[in-house]
């Protein structure tokens, strides 16, 4: 993180509107210190909701590549033979 984007806890203390506006303006975390050490990041909701989608895309891509590894899986060809095959029996065109 860029040292700009730390501050300590008084600062958010003194100025949380102030910080707020510019998290949320510039979309960058900021990290927040007490007594020196790191303790807390703040980031915009946006941000936030972003980061948890691409964790949950990269969890699917993982499922798939170790249900590839288990042989877990159909080629395309197979599944529309099969999708061919339900939709005669149901009478699907």
């Amino acid at each position: 993180m860029k040292p700009s984007r730390v501050r300590p806890l008084s600062h958010l203390k003194n100025r949380a509107a102030e910080m707020i506006r510019n998290i949320t303006e510039s979309r960058e975390p900021m990290l927040i210190t007490q007594n020196g050490e790191a303790k807390v990041v703040v980031q915009d909701v946006q941000s936030y909701e972003d980061l948890h989608q691409t964790i949950a895309r990269l969890k699917i891509l993982a499922m798939g590549q170790k249900n590839i590894e288990a042989g877990q899986c159909f080629s395309a060809l197979d599944v529309f033979k099969e999708i061919e095959r339900l939709d005669k029996e149901e009478g699907v065109k």
